[in-house]
């Protein structure tokens, strides 16, 4: 048993005698809403499931990467590897690059600089520095800082694109941002170096989490689910540079783990990896994102489990709990296992051995530190800003899997009238099932356990709150997207490379014709229903959601020769559908689901070379 683990159950003895009251059910509501009476005990039960299995971890133990080791795998997660050494930077490097805001390329000079003085020590290459590669392009006067300002003229930027959509950092000067409305148009790390925090708290409160408002630009919000896996790919890198930046802007070190070895398990459910797990389920189900075992347990708990007082807090029965993982181990697959029969309690048990037996944790072993340390971020914007990004750079698996057990966890706090589960209680109880997984090793964090278990209960608490603001892909970072979109069918030598990015920064500073239009026809296709195009007549107030409504009218009106009404439902002679969307497609973007407040003018002049597409939203991952 690990030393971790000792470390906080003694002191839960300490705490869990404290505050315990001598008399009440345990599926009362505890009356102090900071109580972390719940936490202490899950980690005793956890400690003593895990001590009368005897089983050994499927994964080795997380190790801390070696003097330069780290920075070398930062250079290779954000793709940006060829800067290290006497290799030539590729012009992928250098399109990157050139979409980066000033705090973004300070980080990565950081990080090459601190590679360098590693490599010294061992009389080895060092790294090249990152404004030798700007170098190669300043020469042509094309160095511009995205969301900057350019040192020749003192002209304001916005990675490219017309200055309606990205908004200035100068707004941010002014001081026009209210303390709750969360700007998602201008980098969180130029925000942190203005000193843009206004809502300084250092605490989560349960009964009043404050409420922020998303700042909807001219191409209104983008979840993560309104991006293609394509688009999506690029994201991940983009925001660990983002990351990056905001940590060294508040003087937060950001430590990333080495991520274990794996080793061989016979289990083909419990202890075994998301990857292994989507694998085999997807020969079952292709699209599925989330794995079909945990989507059975949440849907057994959904259906049996959501009003029952106390329901994850109290414990359900380790010997039927170990019957119930054999038989899924036999059966599962097979499609002979019946859930009907269940205990919710000994399936709430299963959700969270299941995720504690995973070989790395669901908020993966590299990023866990990142994601402990945020509570240290003394603002509670920032703090959300920071999880944000996190959320980003999480591999596509753990990230759909978090998000379904989010979702089920919100849904659970919904109930709290008739279950007595508050959202803090969930938060406490789940938070140990997260952080402490089989295999986290023996070392223990750095002083103030009951500090700690308060800050990443805290932070689970935030994750379910604020899922939705968490699973928004800023619009700085899409900008960034569509830049490397642009170039990336491309390829050049050298001299087009130059002579590309002399041109897009011309482009930049040379006023489009678009801007000045007041109107634009375009053609919007929805070939799933309709043979011919819907022309629509843009101006400056025209959204995505008055394409969607004349496309109704004149579906409803019959101007057009019907090729299908799939996923059109007839309702009074009338066909009406509840999940049509706007998509953008191609261009400088791969697919993108447009919000409906979208501004289609300013969207043209963002991606003009995009098509439209009206269709129905594809179903969300299939459940069991």
């Amino acid at each position: 048993m690990s030393s971790f683990m000792t470390t906080w159950s003694s002191l839960q003895t300490c705490q869990y005698n404290m505050n315990q009251p001598q008399t009440g059910s345990c599926c009362r509501k505890n009356l102090d809403p900071l109580s972390m009476n719940d936490f202490w005990l899950e980690v005793e039960n956890i400690k003593q499931m895990q001590g009368s299995d005897g089983e050994e971890s499927s994964s080795s133990e997380p190790s801390s990467p070696e003097d330069g080791e780290a920075e070398a795998d930062w250079l290779q997660d954000t793709g940006l590897s060829p800067l290290i050494g006497d290799q030539s930077p590729t012009e992928d490097n250098v399109i990157i690059l050139s979409t980066l805001t000033r705090t973004q390329t300070a980080a990565v000079q950081r990080r090459l600089d601190s590679y360098s003085q590693s490599l010294r020590k061992r009389s080895k290459q060092p790294a090249r520095d990152v404004r030798d590669v700007f170098n190669r392009v300043s020469k042509t006067n094309i160095v511009v800082e995205a969301n900057g300002t350019d040192e020749r003229n003192g002209t304001e930027h916005t990675n490219g694109f017309p200055e309606n959509i990205v908004q200035p950092l100068s707004s941010l000067r002014r001081g026009s941002e209210g303390s709750n409305v969360y700007n998602m148009d201008v980098a969180y790390s130029e925000q942190a170096e203005l000193g843009h925090n206004e809502n300084c708290k250092n605490t989560w409160q349960p009964e009043s989490l404050p409420h922020f408002q998303i700042q909807k630009g001219r191409l209104g919000v983008t979840r993560v689910s309104d991006l293609s896996s394509l688009d999506m790919k690029q994201v991940p890198a983009l925001a660990l540079i983002e990351l990056t930046a905001l940590c060294d802007v508040l003087e937060l070190d950001l430590k990333r783990n080495k991520p274990p070895k794996r080793r061989h398990t016979e289990s083909r459910l419990f202890g075994v990896s998301l990857t292994a797990l989507l694998e085999q389920d997807r020969k079952l189900i292709t699209n599925t994102q989330v794995p079909l075992l945990l989507q059975a347990i949440l849907n057994c708990l959904e259906k049996n489990g959501l009003e029952i007082q106390g329901i994850l807090r109290i414990c359900g029965s380790h010997a039927r709990m170990k019957s119930l993982q054999q038989r899924l181990e036999r059966n599962f697959y097979a499609g002979l296992f019946s859930w009907d029969e269940v205990n919710p309690h000994d399936a709430a048990g299963l959700l969270k051995l299941f995720l504690r037996e995973l070989p790395a944790p669901l908020l993966t072993a590299e990023y866990l530190p990142a994601f402990t340390a945020v509570q240290k971020i003394t603002d509670l914007k920032q703090r959300l800003q920071a999880l944000n990004l996190l959320i980003l750079v999480l591999p596509e698996a753990n990230r759909s899997t978090l998000k379904a057990l989010l979702e089920f966890l919100r849904k659970v706090a919904s109930y709290e009238k008739r279950n007595l589960m508050s959202l803090w209680n969930i938060a406490t109880i789940m938070a140990p099932n997260l952080f402490l997984y089989r295999g986290s090793g023996g070392k223990s964090q750095e002083g103030g356990e009951k500090h700690q278990a308060e800050g990443v209960a805290g932070l689970v608490m935030a994750m379910v709150h604020y899922q939705d603001l968490l699973w928004t892909v800023p619009t700085f970072l899409l900008s960034q997207v569509r830049k490397l979109n642009e170039s990336s069918s491309k390829r050049f030598n050298e001299r087009r490379l130059l002579n590309f990015l002399r041109k897009m920064n011309i482009d930049k500073e040379r006023p489009e014709k678009n801007h000045t239009e007041p109107c634009k026809q375009v053609k919007i296709r929805a070939s799933m229903f309709v043979k011919d195009s819907l022309a629509i007549q843009l101006n400056e107030g025209t959204q995505a959601a008055d394409v969607l409504k004349k496309f109704q009218e004149h579906v409803n009106q019959r101007n057009w020769q019907m090729v299908s009404t799939m996923g059109l439902i007839k309702c009074n002679s009338s066909f009406v559908s509840s999940n049509l969307e706007l998509y953008e497609v191609g261009g400088n973007i791969g697919e993108h689901c447009l919000d409906p407040d979208t501004y289609l003018l300013d969207l043209y002049n963002a991606n003009p070379n995009a098509e439209w597409v009206i269709k129905p939203r594809p179903p969300s991952t299939p459940t069991v």
